[in-house]
């Protein structure tokens, strides 16, 4: 294998393992959220904040953490991240009320810088591997919130909440011990136009695409907010990260109280919702790369997306199944989405503009989500209207997704 093999491969799973924090410490609260709800005398809707407000970040820093990117770098700057989710995760578990809404600010913001950081850095460094990659990141995301969910209602029953939550932020010093020592320049850093422009073009793994010669005069450049597809795209996140973070906040607690599950048991049939989101997270470039068409992979994937909150209203009793397909269609629409953003964008920078405009728009909606069907839970006593409300979210995100995928080229 030759050295610039080497460098790509210890760069690929130094990004991956920033990937497995970005998620995690999010979600790490809802299997125990009843614990921490109770210790720190908070409602429904409160509780619902150690999420949303995480998410609110995502909103409102993602063109500051897309700024702080450009200016002084990814390595620096994921470096960073990594030590603030290690911070604000312990500040989240010791520092009483103000210190769990603070640290999860802390965890939400250091996310961001990775929300905007990690695609920016695939696009660089793998312009002809784009799905691919992405399929991977967002495959250990999900792992990194399976793991959480699955594993923090029992490490809670051990050593209580407290430490439980706590120990997720090891994972973020481990990801920062590797990170130091493999990222940064190397010989497999793509550069030149044509490099940057074949991460925009690369959109299905496989596939016979050619990066077209640079044209001797650019065309005019439309600015992002007055492009269809820019709207399109933000309508879709509106709709994919509103109904995962609502669904992640609230899946144990619907589950418990629909099921008589246990709150560890409901906590791990929960986290099938994030294990078969790293299977979809795969299985959305490998249906790109048989060249079936990008609407007939957005449309299968709604339809999956739908059967969770439909089923879950219909057929509770078979939850595993809802869980599943649920749990495989959000992991491949993420993957498509950001798919469908390399492939309109003209260089890392657009990529990068892009991203955090998708993100910003997104976020600020899906931020309220949690608080709002906690809300919405207490009004009725009862989980049909907001999972009402997720099949609405879920049915706009089908809508607008299905068009935006036409930009994405099929043979």
């Amino acid at each position: 294998m030759s050295a610039r093999a080497r460098a790509g491969g210890a760069l690929l799973g130094a990004l991956l393992l920033v990937a497995l924090t970005l998620r995690g410490p999010l979600v790490a609260p809802a299997p125990v959220i009843d614990q921490v709800a109770g210790t720190l005398g908070l409602t429904s809707s409160a509780a619902g904040l150690l999420t949303g407000l995480g998410v609110l970040c995502f909103a409102t820093l993602t063109p500051l953490a897309a700024l702080a990117l450009g200016r002084a770098g990814t390595t620096r700057m994921l470096a960073l991240a990594l030590l603030a989710i290690l911070g604000g995760t312990l500040l989240r578990s010791f520092g009483g009320v103000p210190g769990a809404f603070v640290g999860t600010v802390v965890v939400g913001a250091a996310i961001t810088v990775g929300n905007v950081g990690v695609p920016v850095v695939v696009a660089r460094d793998f312009p002809t591997r784009v799905p691919r990659v992405m399929g991977l990141y967002s495959a250990v995301m999900n792992a990194g919130a399976w793991l959480t969910t699955l594993g923090t209602a029992p490490l809670a029953g051990l050593v209580g909440w407290r430490w439980a939550l706590t120990a997720w932020g090891l994972l973020a010093l481990l990801a920062l011990v590797v990170w130091l020592r493999v990222a940064g320049d190397g010989p497999w850093r793509a550069t030149g136009r044509a490099a940057t422009r074949a991460a925009a073009v690369a959109a299905a793994p496989g596939a016979a695409l050619t990066t077209p010669t640079a044209p001797t005069t650019a065309p005019p450049r439309v600015p992002l907010v007055r492009r269809p597809v820019t709207w399109l795209l933000c309508l879709t996140f509106v709709g994919q990260a509103s109904s995962y973070m609502g669904v992640t906040a609230w899946l144990p607690s619907v589950l418990h109280d629909a099921s008589g599950l246990g709150r560890g048991g409901a906590g791990a049939a929960a986290s099938l919702f994030q294990l078969f989101g790293v299977l979809g997270s795969v299985l959305a470039p490998a249906a790109l790369a048989r060249r079936v068409p990008p609407r007939a992979v957005v449309l299968g994937i709604a339809a999956c997306w739908l059967s969770l909150p439909l089923g879950l209203l219909l057929a509770p009793g078979a939850w595993v199944a809802w869980a599943v397909l649920g749990g495989l269609a959000q992991g491949a629409n993420l993957v498509v989405l950001f798919t469908v953003v390399a492939a309109v964008a003209d260089s890392p920078a657009e990529v990068r503009r892009l991203s955090a405009t998708v993100q910003t728009v997104g976020y600020a909606v899906a931020a309220a989500t949690p608080s709002a069907l906690g809300a919405l839970h207490e009004a009725t006593a009862g989980w049909t209207a907001p999972l009402v409300a997720v099949v609405g979210l879920l049915g706009l995100a089908a809508t607008t997704h299905t068009l935006a995928a036409g930009r994405l080229p099929h043979r």
